[in-house]
């Protein structure tokens, strides 16, 4: 496989070019960024255990049926993937409430949500990724009614895949952001699947084992990566 120009540059990976025209390398960064990266530092070996774990997250969830941009895993940080054209609306699946929905609705940090809640954000860094409805969906024509629902029913079903999962594993999955894209013109998982994008609270302790080490200055922020990807995928 031959890596060509870099295509994308963004706050975790670089996306380059390969000799096929419908597929690309993702390169995973050390880069840490958080609030709308006004917060920017590096977590030593992120990259790889972000690419490890989204790897055998794209393979466990395709055994399940739900297909996604992976192809297969190239070295340490680099995966190969599908390319797609993404649909800029980040999906979020939110099973306990932590985080920005806590300030929005003064809810209590922690509360079980049940059934999962749905959201979605409009993926533009300028705009600081707003909360969207689908009415705001259908009016920037970032998706169709149909697409929508169809983003909405695959978050819940990778969920219900995942929670057990990680529950098998002494993990709480307290919520997640997920990213699609049109490839075929079929809509498929893309990005990534990582401590970057979930929030893991361990069932014993309550401890955090995300990004929000990072965003909170909770220390240990390398160590509980790791710890995650020996859960993962050790």
């Amino acid at each position: 496989m031959t890596k060509g120009e870099m295509l994308y540059e963004g706050k975790a990976k670089k996306i380059f070019l390969t000799e096929k025209l419908d597929e690309v390398i993702h390169y995973f960064k050390d880069d840490a960024t958080a609030f709308n990266a006004q917060k920017r530092g590096t977590i030593l070996e992120k990259g790889v255990v972000n690419n490890k774990i989204s790897a055998t997250l794209f393979q466990y969830l395709a055994e399940a049926g739900t297909p996604s941009h992976f192809i297969q895993q190239l070295n340490d940080r680099e995966m190969l993937t599908r390319r797609v054209k993404i649909i800029p609306v980040e999906v979020v699946v939110r099973n306990r409430a932590t985080g920005s929905i806590v300030k929005r609705l003064g809810l209590e940090e922690g509360l079980i949500i049940d059934p999962p809640l749905v959201e979605f954000f409009y993926k533009d860094d300028s705009l600081g990724d707003p909360l969207i409805s689908e009415d705001h969906i259908r009016l920037l024509k970032l998706a169709t009614p149909s697409q929508i629902e169809e983003l909405r029913q695959q978050a819940l079903k990778i969920n219900e895949v995942l929670k057990p999962f990680f529950q098998k594993r002494g993990m709480m999955l307290v919520d997640f952001k997920l990213e699609f894209g049109l490839w075929n013109g079929q809509i498929i998982l893309a990005d990534e699947i990582s401590p970057d994008t979930c929030r893991f609270w361990d069932i014993q302790t309550g401890e955090r084992m995300d990004k929000d080490r990072f965003r909170k200055d909770l220390g240990r922020i390398e160590e509980t990566y790791q710890e995650v990807l020996k859960r993962v995928c050790g």
